[in-house]
């Protein structure tokens, strides 16, 4: 068995995707570019939000959240990636890899979380209009997402501190561009039954809930749509959640295309591209998504960029 590196020291090698010097101006243009339309949307909906009144509801709320959660998401990596293409040096040191890895697993739970709430948010405005008000009070709403970032948070300060408590041997090499939490595990000299155990049982409980949660928001939601007699009234009850579907749809699949990609190729490099479709472009379609098929976002976003103009 290798020596254990002093952690002070300890450094970790994020191989990225490819070795080519060659790819390496096109990999770092492309980051670059969606990294700033994700930041710049995101940031749009949120000022829209903020500045028009008539969206001050529940259901904007929940998506100024989401929005500011898919900063964060998405500035936990692509930043170091940009960085070290940059200064072509593709270390990172222990205490920001593991500060990394716990940033990372704190918002995409959010991001699960918060989906699950605008689901139950449609869900109660379609199913129970008259009682929409009462029921999605500032106090609830408020209480939703604290509870949100509190399970977060503990899962994310759960996994890491059973990272924390593993001994690293030579062979640091990361076949990512972050520091995901399987590819840091594998690297350990200890045994890691215990972590394997905790972690797949944590993410799945965390991924199954919130999944439950939205599935049956949207049964008892069609259930709904399909007692209207009209065939406007079924076309305007479900305009208003078409864009949190689409969200929905896209954040699962491509969540699930990562982990189906890696265990039918057992490739690293392939999980790596995978992850980059809901760590990247899943946050920088969000606000696109929501700003095309919401005539209210649309209208507050052209009253705001008309008064910056």
């Amino acid at each position: 068995m290798e020596p254990r590196n002093n952690t002070r020291f300890l450094e970790f090698v994020l191989l990225g995707f490819s070795q080519d010097s060659d790819l390496q101006p096109v990999i770092y243009g492309l980051f670059l570019s969606m990294y700033l339309f994700t930041v710049a949307g995101n940031l749009l909906i949120i000022l829209a939000i903020i500045s028009d009144a008539n969206l001050h509801t529940p259901m904007y709320f929940f998506l100024s959240n989401l929005s500011f959660v898919d900063i964060c998401f998405t500035s936990t990596t692509v930043p170091k990636m940009l960085v070290n293409i940059q200064t072509k040096r593709k270390t990172i040191r222990y205490a920001d890899c593991i500060t990394q890895m716990y940033f990372f697993l704190i918002f995409v739970e959010l991001d699960n979380f918060l989906l699950a709430v605008m689901a139950y948010d449609r869900y109660v405005a379609i199913c129970h209009p008259l009682h929409y008000t009462s029921i999605m009070n500032h106090r609830l709403c408020g209480f939703l997402v604290l509870v949100s970032w509190i399970v977060s948070v503990l899962h994310a300060l759960l996994q890491s501190m059973m990272i924390l408590q593993l001994s690293f041997c030579t062979d640091l090499e990361i076949p990512h561009f972050f520091c995901e939490l399987n590819q840091v595990a594998q690297l350990t000299c200890s045994d890691i039954f215990l972590n394997d155990v905790v972690m797949y049982f944590a993410l799945v409980l965390l991924a199954t809930v919130p999944l439950s949660g939205i599935l049956y928001s949207y049964s008892k939601i069609v259930s709904s749509i399909r007692a209207i007699s009209t065939a406007q009234g079924k076309y305007k009850a479900f305009s208003t959640c078409a864009s949190h579907l689409s969200v929905v749809s896209l954040f699962y699949c491509t969540g699930l295309g990562v982990y189906l990609s890696s265990a039918v190729s057992h490739s690293s490099k392939a999980s790596a591209t995978a992850s980059v479709m809901y760590t990247v472009v899943t946050p920088m379609l969000n606000p696109f998504i929501y700003s095309l098929r919401n005539k209210d976002v649309k209208r507050a976003l052209k009253r705001l960029l008309a008064g910056k103009l």
